[in-house]
């Protein structure tokens, strides 16, 4: 195809980029919560509810998630820029991640793992199923209990008051200009 640009296939997944970012809490045997940065997340299935996350093996959370089977999605905003970059750049397993970067675990609903306070909804999950992708880990996630603050979501997300985030490549994030279109 003449005029298209090869792009390295190291990156290509980026061209399906920007993601919708969000924060996945976890805790495993030792009752230590984590929290780790998902760009990689998507719904698998309406009935039953089912989310996918993947996540690398080297990870943290990753174990921890295997140990317990569960997990929680939080959907953090723009507000919280530089709280989702602590979470992806640091390891759990050397620093308190929920201090360093300045969220608050709360009880969840369903399941074991905390919920965080500041993020705006929450989708508590048990590990359905997990199988191996390359050098990653999905794990498909039944969704337990969903709930998000009053004013940003009723059937879908009220973009002038939730101002998600989301991934763009890199260190680069990006946010939806709060206008909807309908076709």
């Amino acid at each position: 195809m003449s005029g298209k640009l090869e792009i390295n296939s190291q990156y290509s997944y980026r061209l399906l980029h920007p993601m919708h970012t969000v924060l996945v809490s976890c805790i495993g045997k030792a009752g230590k919560p984590n929290v780790t940065t998902v760009a990689w997340a998507m719904p698998t299935s309406n009935n039953p509810p089912l989310i996918a996350i993947s996540v690398a093996p080297q990870r943290h959370s990753h174990t921890l998630i295997q140990e317990s089977q569960e997990f929680v999605i939080n959907v953090p905003t723009f507000e919280l820029l530089q709280s989702v970059y602590a979470c992806g750049s640091f390891s759990g397993r050397s620093f308190d991640k929920f201090k360093k970067a300045g969220l608050t675990p709360i009880p969840a609903k369903k399941v074991k793992a905390p919920a965080i306070r500041e993020c705006i909804a929450h989708l508590e999950c048990t590990v359905e199923s997990q199988f191996t992708t390359g050098d990653h880990t999905v794990f498909i996630g039944k969704v337990e209990a969903a709930y998000a603050n009053p004013g940003v979501f009723t059937e879908s997300y009220d973009l002038k008051n939730a101002k998600m985030l989301y991934h763009a490549g890199g260190n680069n994030f990006a946010v939806l200009e709060p206008k909807m279109y309908k076709p």
